[in-house]
């Protein structure tokens, strides 16, 4: 007899109809609450390690501020811009994303880059990467990919088949591939790599003007990166050494510095764009959206107690400031709950009361009491409700309200149906972007990553992505694992 084909379910066995795409009202409306799915994934994901971080474990940290060097008022409200010359303290928390704590800061890996601005409105929170794009552009593919470049649930070790399975069934992580084995998976130290939002995000200015942004900040001390043979000596050498350089720069009296940059495009030009602008997994040209300066960020201060400041920093998306808001890209609108669920379960629910992550520049008038580990006078005894008749409690701020907009359609799990295309942006990276010599180390870092995958068809089917992208590409990374070039094949085979 057949064996009965299992089905996914929830936790209580409800039966999934899409482990693809979440929840949204219309095709390119917001994220529901009502996704419980999504939520149940998302929760279980954030809560199944302790204390560790499930990702960026490994990190370096240091102070400094942020300086405006360009006026973008007519962009943006936030007070954080509204002088040149003006000066906000800031912290950065660099990082490994995949590896344990333990992982040599050289492994091949996205690097994050987390910017957290002490200003006058409460604390923004920058959370970049190295890279302007990532592997998906789902939450709900999020989980499920991480669990892929983790260990194996039954040996406890690096999967390479699992790894390369779950990319070679997600075409749309080709880009971010094609960046990840190039030279930005293995930079010189965080001093020399660039941090990308990478996400759309909206700005609003005093005259409740739109526009959607992505944030770039990039190193005045120039992208610099390693090659594979010096990253893995490094690795055994020195598996700590971006960590070293990072805290040895600042120590000898040194600042490191990165530019910050925005890309502005007018509200209405989003909808008929080329490519989705909610897309993580695409970048906006600069040829049709330049960067535009705005400032410079500058770190000049090692932290005093690593635990203290470095790994008790929480991070999250959803700290943003009057003027800054998040658009409807699936992957930003997971991480605004995502984050905070993760900082909770890591150092508690209080955690912003904690001396790095409080938004000590300003006064925070919150309703929220009680938990583990308050550290404030939990609001002494003001009123835990709201509204209320007492003389001086906080009152709600009409004029702080963020940004209307219209959504229409049917809520339903929606895929990315704006004319679309996973390979046409790794075609550009691959053959304008990157040199001859930069090709090469591309293909010999996939060849020596993938050679360890033990599956023929998982091979097969990577590299008639990459085959897709460019001929070259696919056949060349064929060659160097000894098995058929995808170029043998068909148009409709490689199409199916």
């Amino acid at each position: 007899m057949e064996e009965k084909k299992k089905v996914l379910t929830t936790s209580t066995g409800r039966r999934i109809d899409s482990n693809q795409n979440s929840l949204t009202a219309g095709e390119r409306g917001p994220i529901l609450l009502s996704d419980f799915y999504l939520l149940e994934k998302m929760a279980a994901f954030d809560h199944e390690r302790a204390p560790e971080r499930v990702v960026h474990a490994k990190g370096a940290g240091a102070h400094g501020y942020f300086e405006v060097t360009h006026d973008i008022s007519k962009y943006c409200k936030a007070k954080i811009f509204n002088k040149i010359g003006k000066r906000t303290p800031a912290f950065v928390r660099f990082s490994t994303v995949i590896g344990e704590r333990g992982t040599p800061d050289t492994w091949r890996d996205p690097r994050g880059f987390a910017i957290k601005f002490y200003t006058e409105e409460g604390n923004w929170d920058l959370v970049c990467n190295n890279t302007p794009v990532f592997f998906v552009r789902d939450p709900l593919k999020f989980f499920d990919f991480i669990h892929s470049q983790k260990r194996n649930p039954q040996t406890n070790l690096k999967d390479h088949d699992a790894y390369w399975d779950f990319l070679s069934l997600t075409p749309e992580s080709i880009h971010q591939i094609t960046y990840m084995f190039g030279g930005r998976g293995t930079p010189d130290g965080y001093r020399h790599m660039n941090g990308y939002g990478s996400h759309t995000f909206k700005m609003v200015n005093s005259n409740h003007e739109v526009f959607y942004v992505k944030f770039h900040v990039k190193s005045d001390a120039g992208i610099h990166n390693l090659k594979w043979p010096a990253a893995s000596k490094l690795a055994e050498d020195n598996p700590d050494y971006s960590t070293h350089d990072l805290y040895d720069h600042i120590a000898k009296g040194n600042e490191a510095s990165w530019t910050f940059y925005i890309q502005v495009m007018p509200f209405a030009e989003g909808e008929g764009y080329k490519w989705d602008i909610f897309d993580v997994t695409k970048v906006w040209p600069h040829s049709d959206y330049p960067l535009i300066p705005v400032g410079k960020l500058v770190l000049n201060r090692n932290p005093i107690n690593y635990f203290q400041e470095v790994e008790q920093s929480a991070f999250n998306p959803a700290s943003m400031v009057e003027g800054i808001e998040p658009s409807n890209d699936k992957m930003l609108q997971a991480r605004l709950f995502s984050y905070q669920d993760t900082q909770r379960h890591r150092i508690g629910p209080n955690f912003t009361q904690i001396p790095i992550n409080c938004p000590y520049a300003t006064k925070v008038a919150t309703l929220n009491r009680d938990g583990p580990m308050r550290y404030d006078g939990n609001h002494g005894n003001e009123p835990a409700y709201e509204p209320n008749s007492i003389e001086g409690t906080p009152r709600e701020a009409p004029n702080a309200k963020m940004h209307e907009y219209e959504i229409s359609g049917k809520a339903g799990r929606f895929g990315f149906n704006h004319p679309n295309d996973d390979f046409e942006q790794a075609t550009t990276l691959f053959r304008k972007v990157m040199d001859d010599a930069e090709r090469e180390d591309l293909i010999s870092n996939l060849v020596a990553h993938m050679k360890m995958v033990t599956k023929k068809e998982i091979l097969e089917r990577q590299c008639e992505i990459f085959y897709r992208c460019d001929p070259e590409y696919g056949t060349r990374v064929a060659q160097g694992l000894g098995i058929t070039p995808p170029g043998s094949k068909t148009s409709e085979q490689l199409s199916a």
